[in-house]
């Protein structure tokens, strides 16, 4: 518990903080922030913010992997690796003779798969001439590729921090630029959503592959992460992993990956923010002189399968030669839900720091694991999701030992109130937060963009600080006792394997409660 005695250090630390985010109000930024929504339904936020002849930017696109056709899992990833690919002007010598070429090559592949999945059995001689078909037709298309041209364009004119990820619920693309080079940002970034070519697309795809290869199936986390989450979603297509099901990787096409962009990369599915030195004034027309010529689409159908109440605990169990890690999850609403911020007070309560509970339970006390922390978002935010629990055992103790200490601190928020000073430093943190994630013109973006997508306002970056304001050592109790019950809970284990090699050939599964609802 913390001391209720202040030193002077720290009641001097309070003050300042409190001054900060005075000056960081929602008053302040309303004076700097310029929103505009563009006939076509592309949303523009401009944050001026004149500190340095910089500015970063953030476009989000309202899908991720959730949005995956089935049986096409990854496909929202791997368009964002596409983006990178260039224009019908960015990336190629000759691009009116390349999209001939390109083509031939979908053409070629699809005879390929059909052939390659055929029902009752396959010509293997035939299926080998298709192959070499598909193969020579990419390498013929592939002659007139420039690589890495949209990259290089961006180095070459001083930007910085060139990146891009997907997500279950979204797909972000960002960099920062000097300031004069607005205009070329605004062509090059609304170029690439206006004529995306699916350029050198089979061999990007084995890139994702050996990606997948790297990251989950040679990875004893990524194999329990993706088992784990699969067996905690039934029903809702958070259950399918973000990097795709191997044999989708191996299967979806340069076409299909243009049908994902032309359903969900519709001008209302998007939100482009800037931050820096940017005057809106000056700024605005030009990018609406760029963004507005993506033409409007209708806006994509995302209706999902609503995951079924669990009413029994579900497990999964590997057995690896690796360090162990224990892991549980429990059912809560999505971010929308009025307990929300209850939920990051206790995010904040058990893993913040060395103060928190479970660090100094776990680490600091019982000296039984390496680290331990709990927290809302597994697999995403924009749906029902997880808030999970875990730890990692030190040498000698085991997954079912950080359980049981991880249970006793759940009990205490079940049947005791926090302190008053556990409470107050929530939200102090809540407020230092808040500052830290605006203290850069690329976390500002983003942090903007992604309000302005959930909320349909940006000020709700601010009202996120308030809700953690009105949360109370009650509201800590009952969500406790109506989120985290023992039914509710699906348990992801590491045990470290100490006979012969067995690796994801011997991982075991076992489930309790087969089927949603059971």
């Amino acid at each position: 518990m913390i001391s209720r005695s202040r030193s002077p250090w720290l009641i001097f630390a309070l003050l300042v903080l409190s001054v900060v985010v005075s000056a960081q109000d929602v008053a302040s930024f309303e004076k700097r922030i310029t929103v505009k929504k563009l006939p076509n339904g592309l949303t523009l936020l401009i944050c001026e913010r004149s500190e340095a002849p910089v500015f970063s930017f953030f476009t989000l696109v309202d899908a991720g992997s959730v949005q995956d056709p089935m049986g096409k899992t990854g496909l929202a990833h791997m368009f964002e690796h596409m983006a990178f690919k260039g224009t019908d002007k960015i990336g190629t010598t000759d691009h009116a003779a390349e999209k001939p070429a390109l083509a031939k090559v979908e053409v070629a592949y699809a005879a390929y798969i059909a052939e390659r999945d055929k029902t009752g059995g396959r010509d293997e001689a035939k299926l080998k001439e298709l192959e070499k078909a598909w193969k020579e037709a990419a390498d013929e298309a592939n002659k007139y590729v420039v690589g890495n041209e949209f990259g290089k364009i961006i180095e070459e004119n001083g930007g910085e921090g060139l990146n891009a990820f997907t997500s279950y619920d979204e797909t972000g693309y960002h960099y920062s630029l000097p300031e004069n080079r607005l205009e070329l940002w605004a062509y090059l970034e609304s170029e690439r959503f206006l004529h995306p070519v699916m350029r050198e697309f089979y061999k990007e795809r084995n890139v994702v592959i050996e990606e997948r290869r790297l990251r989950t199936d040679s990875n004893p986390i990524g194999r329990l992460l993706e088992q784990f989450t699969a067996e905690a979603f039934e029903a809702h297509p958070y259950h399918r992993p973000t990097v795709g099901w191997m044999a989708d990787l191996n299967s979806f096409s340069a076409t299909d990956a243009q049908n994902f962009f032309d359903k969900y990369y519709v001008p209302s599915n998007m939100v482009v923010a800037v931050a820096g030195d940017v005057h809106a004034a000056q700024a605005l027309p030009m990018l609406e002189k760029y963004f507005g010529r993506i033409p409007a689409r209708p806006h994509p159908d995302e209706t999902t399968t609503v995951e079924p109440p669990q009413n029994s605990e579900r497990r999964v169990v590997l057995k690896e030669r690796t360090q162990p890690l224990y892991l549980e999850g429990y059912h809560r609403p999505d971010y929308h839900s009025k307990d929300d911020a209850v939920f990051d007070a206790i995010t904040d309560l058990m893993s913040e720091g060395r103060t928190s509970r479970l660090y100094r339970a776990l680490v600091r006390d019982k000296k039984i694991a390496s680290f331990s922390a709990g927290f809302s978002g597994l697999p995403g935010i924009k749906y029902p999701h997880l808030f999970a629990f875990y730890a990692f055992p030190l040498p000698g103790h085991t997954p079912q030992e950080v359980a049981d200490a991880i249970h006793a601190e759940i009990d205490r928020l079940k049947k005791e109130d926090i302190s008053d000073d556990e409470l107050k430093m929530i939200k102090t943190r809540a407020k230092a937060n808040l500052i830290r994630g605006l203290d850069d013109n690329e976390g500002l973006a983003m942090q903007l963009a992604t309000y302005q997508t959930r909320y349909g306002d940006w000020r709700e970056l601010f009202g996120s600080v308030e809700r953690i304001d009105q949360v109370t050592k009650a509201d800590i109790r009952r969500v406790a006792n109506e989120t985290f019950v023992d039914t509710n809970r699906t348990v992801g284990i590491i045990e470290t394997e100490t006979g012969p090699p067995g690796g994801a050939e011997h991982a075991s599964k076992a489930s309790a409660g087969q089927g949603g609802g059971q």
